[in-house]
């Protein structure tokens, strides 16, 4: 088998194969097989038809295009080897030469969008400013706040609802008068923003049994992105009642005897979040640094095809302004993505099993799922590859922040290797483990989703 290829654009390459007739032989066989068990010719048993009869039957260039449709991936993925490309998307094929005759040859042509080439910055050392870690009376007292609010109860009230209030409401939602969704009974905290958009607006200010009519976009389901007219019922009305901090909430709440010595832990803990805050600072600061410092051409089919299964999924392909951010957003994260995959080679990078596993937990608690169920449903849309390369580019990142020279803006230097959990686990979160995705999505969906195929999946095996 021969192969060549000819450069049409940075990230796009024209490739011509030439298949000989012994290397097609095979192939020819298995067609023959395949068609001779699904036709039936008087005085020959199914599948014991002769392969001059099955030629006079279906005709020689049948069974030929048979065997080139199962012989391109192979030849195809031989051909990429050969010439060394790292195809992306669908290829293109074109059939220029059929066998037809002895002595005759498989010619074929393939279009495919490649990897771009990624001249790396030189990013040992990389210098990084971020901001200096303050703790401020007002971030211990909000994180007292939560711990208060895991153990309060709610209480009725007979008044109008305010915001911060929780509320038992029904909800219906119709386009065109069709009902589209229709629940009852359902808990909801006022101004937390999870549900609707309006329906905050809407419930503030009614009372028990009282309905409110307003227009929101759906998040999810058939219909998504799309206005529906809603109305919602308060049912109820509920405030919740913190406890106070002493020794007897200290006691229940924590290890400890003690509301001074909680306190105390508390405010020790919101040091060690601002400290994580300033990791993740650091983080995506080295990340934009390096984005400012590289030029990498882009596979316009690529950009053009994830900007319109985005807008497709969410009902707004005539959105020209929604689009232009798309467009941008996902320029961003396919040369992060490239950036990252070139500094995964460079580093030598590898993926081990424990890091695919804990990548897979963590996922799986983002979308609410078990683990077992959550790894199943990859395994099924055969995205293991994709989590696999999601988990190297993670650790590429880790690699480059590890290198680099972080100082705050009063001129501290920046030991990050405080960020990682001390041996009693106060924190279950690592940089790696918070590296940012290298695909974005900036849908209005609020519904829980099973996750989809990276943006910039590997070729897909070709047809004629």
């Amino acid at each position: 088998m021969k192969s060549a290829v000819e450069k049409l654009n940075p990230t796009r390459v024209k490739m011509t194969v030439e298949v000989t007739s012994e290397e097609l032989a095979p192939h020819v066989d298995a067609a023959l097989k395949t068609i001779g068990s699904q036709i039936q010719v008087p005085g020959f048993r199914a599948g014991k038809v002769p392969s001059r009869i099955i030629e006079q039957r279906v005709g020689k260039a049948a069974v030929l295009q048979e065997a080139v449709n199962e012989a391109l991936p192979e030849f195809f993925g031989q051909a990429v080897e050969a010439e060394e490309l790292k195809p992306l998307g669908q290829p293109e094929v074109e059939i220029t030469s059929l066998p037809l005759e002895d002595g005759e040859q498989l010619e074929f042509t393939v279009e495919v969008d490649v990897r771009p080439e990624v001249t790396l910055p030189d990013y040992d050392g990389l210098a990084v400013t971020v901001d200096p870690v303050t703790v401020s009376d007002e971030d211990v007292e909000a994180r007292m706040t939560e711990l208060r609010e895991r153990f309060g109860t709610l209480t009725g009230v007979d008044r109008a609802v305010e915001d911060g209030d929780f509320v038992s409401i029904d909800l219906r939602a119709e386009i065109d008068g069709q009902e589209i969704d229709a629940v009852e009974g359902i808990s909801y905290e006022v101004g937390s923003g999870t549900m609707l958009e309006g329906m905050d607006a809407a419930l503030v200010g009614l009372s028990k049994g009282e309905s409110a009519d307003f227009t929101s976009p759906l998040a999810g389901g058939d219909q998504a992105g799309q206005d529906a007219s809603c109305t919602v019922t308060v049912q109820s009305v509920k405030v919740r009642e913190l406890p106070e901090v002493d020794d007897d909430f200290a006691q229940m709440a924590s290890e400890f005897d003690t509301a001074e010595e909680l306190r105390a832990d508390v405010a020790k803990q919101a040091e060690q979040a601002k400290k994580f805050e300033q990791g993740i600072q650091a983080r995506d600061k080295v990340l934009e640094t390096l984005l400012e410092q590289v030029q990498i051409d882009l596979p316009e089919s690529i950009v053009e095809g994830e900007v319109h299964q985005h807008l497709e999924q969410e009902g707004r392909l005539e959105d020209d302004e929604h689009r232009a951010e798309v467009d941008e957003s996902t320029r961003k994260a396919l040369t992060s993505q490239f950036l990252l995959d070139a500094i995964v080679e460079a580093e030598q990078v590898e993926v081990g099993q424990p890091e695919l596993v804990e990548y897979l937990v963590m996922q799986a608690q983002q979308y609410g799922m078990d683990p077992n169920q959550f790894a199943q449903l990859i395994d099924q849309q055969g995205q293991v590859q994709a989590m696999v390369g999601e988990v190297g580019r993670r650790k590429a990142l880790a690699a480059v922040l590890d290198k680099a020279s972080i100082t705050d803006t009063d001129g501290n230097a920046i030991d990050l290797d405080e960020l990682v959990p001390d041996a009693e686990g106060e924190s279950d979160e690592s940089l790696e483990s918070q590296a940012p995705e290298v695909t974005e999505d900036d849908s209005a969906s609020t519904e829980t989703q099973a996750p989809e195929a990276e943006a910039t999946q590997e070729q897909d095996a070709p047809k004629a």
